[in-house]
């Protein structure tokens, strides 16, 4: 047996041998000298003691996937036992919670619906009905994340107020995408052969503004009008403009001039604020332009102008504004205030209605259903249409318009009631949001459960968190969901989140703290908290199974409770101040949306 000495005499002699071979040519001896070489080395190595074997790496804990089995919302405003509707009656707002800006179009027996929705997703809502009260959520326009990209924006960002018109057998949808894109860029056009969708990707229409809104003329020409900022220097804070351009229909683009029609509001002596919301509508011998005046708060009102010419001038009627609710007592029970940004529709018997928003509020100006659409009559005098007298408030209940009557929609949207998902369908219904463009699919329907996998973007950030919610849409209701989750590590969590926006939110749920399992609320009440919200409560739980979940609002207060068995509710934290999911608190355009989430800390 040769031992590592022996071999390594026999490198040298054959090393020694190949120095002194004359005759072979110096280029193969160097060859040869460079292969021997390289096997010494690596005798050598051998010699030397092998290194241990490499750790093996760390253990990957993958995110917990939290599972909804399913989810409860039960609605109960005060208003509706005190005032009720008679058969012939219907209530308001016809769309309770969130849904703002609305615009409707008329084809036929059928009437269409849109709605803003801001930096939610799906965006644009599309309705159906054919009696104006009972109204069927068919759609969303934009609900494809390559057709508009709002991510990073705050939730009162992206898609402000859209109208929605038909001609020769095309839906379009004109509407301001803000912050998405440059100012000269976010206005854009989409089109649909079926208001159910899919619409086209949008068409810029490069010019500056918001609140778009599309005319086709009995000529054949169409105009947009929309709200700008005036020309020149503003002489006040709120001055503002409604411009008007035409529009070639065919060819998608604007045409011909821009040119202010209305300058300030109805009277700019007396420095009017925010004309915006702009329709230009046709009727009786004349052209009729409809407005939003005095900012979308308490002083927001209705107010019209009228010509004889498409492109004026533009008089306004004496007894504007022709809807507010600013001059009524803040004390009158059950108060609907804010009320504009409205639009006008002609039925197929000759009545006209209108679709307006409108808020609720609990106490004062506190409100966290967002702002509502509600209907009412329009009555003419004298030539000019007008939707509510002055001094009158918005009724909760009012007569029917004389229309068939429409079967009531699977899912509510008025009055009060109560729902429940079992998430046993193939996809998500229409009415069910996701905070900003998804960037990824994050969720699945087992058929069983709605499972939601916990990712790093938190509800408290600029990203696109794992979250998946209903509106709220009474100021007295609660949302519930059955939940089986097992968070892994440190600040994992899952639950239901009360959400304003990034900003204010509350959490109910599951989360790893400390070490230990525990059932927590945590609350965001500003920019200044931490993004995940402090923790305000919390209780250890043994949780083998499922655990219940209850967010219940009570106006200002909300409460926070679970339950280990079903129905034996324990609270967690009572009377919770509900003031930072108001729109008072919070700032912004939107309403609070309540619904599943799951996060997990990481990169």
């Amino acid at each position: 047996m040769k031992t590592r000495t022996d071999e390594s005499t026999e490198v040298a002699v054959a090393l020694e041998k190949v120095s002194f071979d004359r005759e072979r040519p110096m280029k193969k001896q160097t060859m040869r000298l460079s292969t021997l070489a390289l096997c010494a080395v690596l005798l050598a190595a051998c010699t030397t003691p092998p290194a241990p074997p490499a750790p093996p790496p760390p253990a990957v804990v993958k995110p917990a996937v939290a599972h909804f089995d399913w989810f409860a919302y039960d609605g109960h405003d005060p208003v509706y036992d005190t005032l009720k509707a008679r058969k012939d009656e219907y209530l308001n707002p016809i769309l309770a919670g969130f849904y703002p800006d609305p615009s409707l179009v008329r084809v036929g027996a059928d009437y269409y619906l849109v709605n803003s929705s801001f930096a939610w997703f799906p965006g644009l809502p599309i309705f159906h009905s054919r009696d104006l009260v009972n109204w069927t959520q068919i759609g969303n326009a934009i609900d494809r994340p390559t057709q508009l990209d709002y991510k990073d924006l705050e939730m009162s960002r992206a898609l402000f107020a859209p109208t929605i018109s038909y001609h020769n057998g095309t839906f379009a949808i004109i509407n301001t995408c803000v912050d998405c894109v440059p100012d000269n860029r976010e206005n854009f056009m989409i089109t649909a052969t079926n208001p159910a969708g899919p619409w086209s990707d949008p068409v810029e229409l490069g010019f500056e503004g918001i609140d778009p809104s599309l005319f086709f003329d009995r000529d054949g020409k169409a105009y947009i009008v929309n709200n700008g900022p005036p020309q020149g220097t503003p002489l006040y804070t709120g001055h503002r403009a409604i411009w008007m351009q035409e529009f070639d229909a065919a060819a998608k683009k604007m045409v011909g001039p821009r040119r202010v029609i209305v300058n300030g509001g109805t009277d700019i002596r007396k420095k009017p604020i925010w004309i915006e919301g702009p329709h230009l509508f046709r009727t009786k011998g004349w052209y009729y332009l409809m407005c939003a005046e005095g900012g979308t708060a308490e002083q927001h009102s209705e107010v019209i102008f009228r010509s004889k010419k498409v492109w004026g001038p533009y008089v306004p009627y004496k007894d504007n504004p022709i809807l507010t609710q600013r001059t009524l007592a803040p004390t009158r029970p059950f108060p609907v205030t804010s009320t504009g940004h409205a639009d006008l529709v002609e039925t197929q018997k000759g009545q006209w209605y209108a679709v307006f928003l409108g808020t609720r509020p609990y106490a004062g100006d506190f409100y966290n259903t967002g702002r509502e659409t509600f209907l009412l009559p329009v009555h003419w005098r004298r030539g000019w249409p007008v939707i509510l007298p002055k001094g009158r408030p918005v009724p909760y209940a009012a007569k029917r318009p004389a229309l068939p009557q429409d079967a009531a929609p699977a899912i509510p949207t008025h009055g009060n009631f109560t729902l429940r998902e079992n998430f046993h369908g193939a996809a998500l219904g229409p009415q069910w949001l996701f905070v900003r463009t998804p960037r990824e699919r994050w969720y699945t329907l087992s058929g069983l459960s709605l499972d939601i996998r916990a990712r790093a973007d938190s509800i408290g950030s600029r990203g696109q968190p794992s979250f998946v919610g209903w509106r709220q849409q009474h100021a007295f209701a609660s949302a519930s969901a059955e939940l089986e989750f097992t968070p892994q590590i440190e600040g994992e969590r899952a639950g239901l989140v009360a959400f304003q926006n990034s900003n204010y939110f509350t959490f109910l749920g599951l989360m790893r703290q400390n070490g230990k399992l525990v059932v927590a609320v945590t609350r965001r009440a500003g920019p200044g908290d931490p993004e995940n919200g402090g923790v305000v409560a919390s209780a250890p739980i043994d949780a083998n199974g499922p655990v219940e979940l209850k967010i219940e609002a009570r106006g200002a207060a909300y409460d926070f409770s679970y339950a280990t068995a079903p129905g034996s509710w324990i609270t967690l934290l009572k009377d919770a101040d509900g003031t930072i999911l108001s729109t008072k608190t919070a700032g912004g355009f939107v309403g609070t949306v309540i619904g599943m989430y799951a996060f997990a800390p990481g990169p």
